[in-house]
């Protein structure tokens, strides 16, 4: 009689797990459909036209006026030398300054980053006034601060900002096709393209799949919707007015949130509350190749945790109390998107438990123990309904990675389905802790990801070898 109780819990458990998260998985999936849907009418009816340009003649391109990129760096000394590098030699313009921003308990950093500099007055070393880590939105104030110094000093103002992290390889139309756009826009964010990694098939590359969906399609149906674009940090650009606007926002103390864990996000955002426009800007090459930004993302599993707990904490946690919600319809349904990871999280846990408890009932079936429980026609539409939802989603990943990577890597997308879950899981369990903590009072600090290793590097190493030769833009 006791083992049957049991049994019957644990019948009664699986049960309303099953309940749970299949509800929750059919209302996320009726969510990603409409965006599937406004997306599939953009296409057909050509509201998104495939832009194409000549890369040379970008690349070439006048600038309209000075541009300043921002670098911030912390424990980089691995691949900074390798990223302004390649910029200098990928970007051919003369009125361009890299600012790159280190500290001053950062030895390796700093001279790391005068190496790749050695004489080119393009590149502005600029040492923080204090030990690291602050912020990143801290570090990028300290840029910001001595840009104008640069201005005041030279008395010729920029007309742009960029953002990049330390670990970027830049496109080389980059430069010349925001200066182009910002004519027309006040921020402008190019697509960011992390590439396949032979040493993390399952950590490292899962990236791959999500920024190809997310800068593929979500991106693109926010634009014509009119919402905020949210900035990703890296590939993104500022009109320099923009900037002051949002330096006069905080009360002067510099344009970056430094209470905020994810102030590329916030940049995006409050760049509509300023009166601004944002555009996407996804444009390819005469050579079908995509203008963006390309890195190596995290390669372990505790890095990615790490990362997308940082994620998860300032967007869907920090965001809510910091950005609260706005008037419009579209605008408060792509917030929600934004802030639904922690609720994700707990969702993919539920059902991962199902899955378990499901599993054990079945072994115990072919051992002639019957399920405490039998289904009922609604329950039964309902795991359908999920069921196709999820091969719908399969499909979705294959197709948006494969465009940009491969069949091969199409497939390993949808392998990694289960490792993306895991990571999600952990990365939200990670994010309300952390936030929790920070209810109890204290400051953010920059939760940076380790970079060992860099995709300019890694060509060059290729290249030495007869027959590993990469194509790297």
């Amino acid at each position: 009689m006791g083992d049957w109780s049991f049994l019957a819990l644990l019948g009664l458990i699986e049960r309303e797990l099953l309940l749970f998260a299949g509800f929750f998985f059919l209302l996320g999936a009726i969510d990603e459909l409409l965006v599937d849907g406004i997306w599939g009418w953009m296409r057909l009816t050509r509201k998104v036209p495939r832009l194409t340009l000549r890369r040379e003649d970008v690349r070439s391109r006048r600038l309209s006026g000075n541009a300043a990129v921002f670098i911030p760096a912390w424990h980089e000394e691995k691949v900074i030398e390798h990223t302004i590098a390649h910029a200098l030699q990928a970007w051919t313009h003369q009125d361009y300054v890299i600012y790159v921003g280190v500290y001053r308990n950062d030895m390796a950093t700093m001279e790391a980053a005068m190496r790749a500099a050695g004489a080119d007055r393009r590149v502005r070393l600029v040492v923080h006034d204090c030990n690291g880590p602050s912020t990143k939105a801290d570090c990028l104030n300290r840029l910001y601060r001595a840009m104008e110094v640069d201005e005041d000093r030279t008395g010729v103002s920029f007309r742009m900002v960029l953002l990049h992290d330390a670990e970027d390889m830049v496109d080389p139309a980059e430069l010349g096709l925001m200066d182009s756009a910002l004519d027309r826009a006040q921020f402008v964010q190019i697509p960011v393209v992390p590439l396949p990694q032979e040493n993390s098939r399952w950590v490292g590359s899962h990236y791959c799949e999500e920024f190809a969906e997310a800068h593929g399609k979500n991106m693109v149906v926010r634009d014509l919707l009119g919402t905020c674009l949210p900035a990703a940090g890296v590939g993104c650009a500022l009109d320099r007015r923009m900037l002051q606007a949002m330096e006069r926002m905080d009360g002067g103390n510099g344009p970056f949130s430094v209470e905020s864990l994810t102030e590329d996000y916030e940049l995006g955002m409050r760049v509509q509350a300023v009166g601004g426009r944002s555009r996407f800007l996804r444009v390819r090459g005469e050579d079908g190749s995509l203008v963006a930004t390309r890195a190596y993302f995290p390669a372990r599993l505790d890095e990615a945790v790490r990362q997308k707990a940082r994620w998860v904490r300032g967007i869907g946690l920090q965001g809510w109390d910091r950005l609260g919600w706005e008037a419009g319809l579209a605008e408060n349904w792509m917030r929600l998107r934004d802030r639904r990871g922690p609720f994700a999280a707990l969702v993919l846990a539920c059902g991962y438990a199902f899955f378990l408890l499901a599993s054990l009932f079945f072994l115990l079936g072919e051992l002639g123990v019957d399920r405490p429980w039998q289904a009922d026609p609604l329950l039964s539409v309902l795991v359908t309904a999920n069921l196709a939802s999820f091969a719908w989603r399969a499909i979705m990943r294959f197709a948006f990675t494969a465009r940009e990577h491969g069949a091969k890597e199409g497939i390993m997308a949808v392998l990694r389905i289960p490792v993306t879950n895991v990571i999600a899981i952990m990365a939200g369990r990670r994010a309300l802790m952390a936030y929790l903590r920070t209810l109890r009072g204290g400051s953010p600090q920059w939760e940076k990801t380790r970079h060992d290793s860099h995709p300019a590097a890694t060509a060059r190493s290729d290249r030495s070898r007869p027959g590993m030769a990469r194509a790297v833009l």
